[in-house]
């Protein structure tokens, strides 16, 4: 604090309780004169008076300073300082009391004086406080800023009007609040009012002229914030938010950090409860290799695993700029933690077992995989030899290395594949499934869950460049739908599985009901700030090679199981044929060697039969 600040606020206290110590004669001989029906004070009392008012003054003053009446700002009094001025003068008045009766037996002094006084005393200590207050705010709304209405008068909304009156840097005016409690309604947070509910939004923001709305509701599922955008869109006001609940806990935002509505806000799901200390104690002090670690997922894979103290972090990737992305990040934001960035090809065998014996991992997070749909459908061969020989090396080198666990990254593409993308991330989940049933040493755990969103490739950073663009936005057809998670999302269940895995498990989260990619294109145009269909067409062209209306997280043959997690469940593989398995493999290999696209594509609809 800077030494004008410390001046100021020795200053402001001081100021308090020159006041206060003031007050206390004033109330006390003001309490006589009511005593006496406001005539003069008989001289035996007054003389009495005057010679205990010393004390009255020093226990009274005494006991303001104990109960903290000078750790607050008079412009921003509230009930609590209101309890604790009442407190104050209750204790003084006793204590006083107590002491004068001691010392004179309340010789010559009424009995009805110390009540008297002590209410006189809470109006003229409390009445200044609100008065100022009330005059500070109002000085304050006569001022230049955009008015504010606040959606939620719960503790976040009273923290962020709370921070808005002390510092006018903001820039806003609180007008007032919306809450969904009835109970709140009509009720003052800090002298904002609430004046309605959340569906009264338009209303309210048209009657008071509101041009900003703030959202204070770090709690708020998806469902919630589509309702509370719904009304702010119908008001046609601007909206910013608090961070979310789950961005507060792991220390990406701060609880006064206000920042634009993402689409992760109105298509994310409820927030898994997770055992974070299972899972950090399956991390922590334990040498961690991610493959694909410098893209989407395995990024955050890194960023996650690096707050947990892992004994290392290996990253393996083909991209030297993916890779040195992410070695930097993570290198400037945990420098503590023993960091590896491998550059390599998860085809290159030799490479593979280069880095398992020379760092001895014990968990391996298997993130690498081509996963652009239209792109893999024309490159088969490229897809099979990374998705699926790729896995089959770095599987087969986990176990050879007898590392603890290996957790499959895949996706709901894989059930009932309709393309070369999906069936090959299936093939890999059937030959991990399998691993774990012939007695490895590894543990080899599958990871299941559709679309991830603001990955690299996905349609939302594509929507976005349109929208920038101008348009239009390109969806292939309006009955899409998708199942949808966030980044972190995807990466806490996949370190929650490596955690409680046996072996042999698909771990599949509860993704909720699936989203239309029409909405998710319409929506986005909006938080734009623009119109669907007048400023940013939206226009359907046709379903792509091998995509379909409806993906599924489940494939008809497995036996679902729970979890003690509620929103994660288990599905347990048929077994198949391994020796026909692994030949078949061997086949696919010779295939992809050969360049052979037609037996590639054969030999996967015979690993795959309901490929198609």
């Amino acid at each position: 604090m800077s030494p004008s600040n410390l001046f100021d606020r020795l200053r402001s206290r001081v100021s308090a309780l020159i006041h206060d110590l003031v007050m206390i004669p004033v109330a006390w001989f003001a309490a006589y004169l009511l005593r006496f029906n406001l005539e003069p004070i008989p001289d035996v009392y007054l003389v009495q008076a005057l010679a205990v008012l010393p004390f009255i003054v020093v226990l009274q003053g005494a006991s303001f300073w104990y109960f903290g009446l000078y750790r607050g700002v008079w412009r921003f009094a509230s009930v609590p300082d209101l309890i604790r001025i009442l407190k104050a003068i209750a204790a003084g008045v006793l204590v006083s009391a107590a002491a004068i009766f001691l010392l004179t037996r309340m010789q010559n002094m009424p009995r009805s004086i110390f009540p008297l006084y002590g209410l006189i005393l809470i109006l003229l200590l409390g009445g200044p406080r609100m008065i100022y207050r009330w005059l500070k705010e109002r000085q304050l709304y006569a001022g230049a800023g955009k008015r504010a209405l606040i959606v939620g008068a719960g503790r976040a909304g009273e923290m962020l009007v709370r921070d808005i009156l002390r510092d006018q840097g903001y820039g806003y005016q609180p007008t007032g609040f919306v809450d969904d409690a009835a109970r709140k309604l009509g009720m003052d947070v800090h002298g904002v009012r609430v004046l309605g509910n959340c569906d009264d939004i338009p209303a309210v923001c048209t009657k008071y002229g509101i041009d900003l709305i703030l959202i204070a509701i770090p709690s708020a599922d998806s469902k919630e914030m589509r309702r509370i955008v719904a009304g702010c869109e119908k008001a046609s006001v601007p909206m910013r938010t608090l961070p979310r609940f789950q961005d507060l806990v792991v220390g990406r935002s701060v609880v006064n950090e206000l920042r634009e509505i993402f689409i992760e806000d109105l298509l994310g799901r409820e927030p898994v409860s997770l055992n974070w200390e299972q899972i950090r104690g399956g991390i922590q002090g334990k040498t961690i290799v991610v493959t694909g670690g410098g893209g989407s997922i395995g990024a955050e894979l890194c960023r996650q695993i690096a707050r947990l103290g892992p004994g290392a972090l290996v990253i393996f990737d083909n991209s030297e700029f993916n890779l040195y992305s992410i070695e930097m990040e993570i290198g400037n934001s945990h420098p503590s933690v023993t960091l590896h960035a491998e550059l390599g090809d998860m085809c290159d065998i030799p490479a593979i077992r280069r880095v398992f014996a020379e760092h001895r991992p014990h968990i391996v997070f298997h993130a690498a995989a081509y996963k652009h749909v239209p792109m893999l459908e024309a490159n088969a061969r490229e897809a099979l030899r990374n998705n699926v020989l790729g896995t089959r090396n770095v599987a087969l080198a986990a176990n050879e290395h007898r590392c603890d666990a290996f957790v499959l990254i895949s996706t709901d593409k894989a059930v009932n594949p309709s393309n070369v993308m999906g069936a090959s991330k299936r093939v890999a989940e059937l030959f991990c499934q399998n691993m774990g049933r012939k007695g490895a040493a590894t543990r080899f755990i599958t990871v299941r869950f559709g679309n991830v969103l603001d990955s690299a490739g996905s349609v939302v950073p594509l929507f976005r460049k349109q929208i920038a663009a101008g348009g239009p936005v390109t969806v292939t057809h309006p009955e899409v739908r998708r199942y949808f998670m966030t980044i972190p999302e995807s990466c806490q269940l996949i370190m929650e599985a490596a955690a409680v895995g046996t072996g042999g498990e698909v771990f599949v989260l509860d993704m909720g009901e699936p989203i239309k990619i029409s909405y998710l294109a319409e929506q986005m145009v909006r938080l734009a700030g623009k119109s669907p269909g007048t400023d940013v067409e939206i226009t359907y062209t046709g379903l792509r090679p091998g995509e379909k209306l409806f993906e599924e997280l489940f494939h008809p043959g497995e036996a679902l199981a729970q979890t003690p997690h509620e929103k994660i469940l288990l599905a347990r593989f048929r077994e198949v044929d391994w020796v026909s398995f692994e030949s078949a493999l061997d086949k696919l290999e010779e295939a992809c060697q050969a360049y052979d696209e037609p037996a590639v594509r054969a030999l996967l609809k015979g690993l795959v039969p309901e490929y198609g």
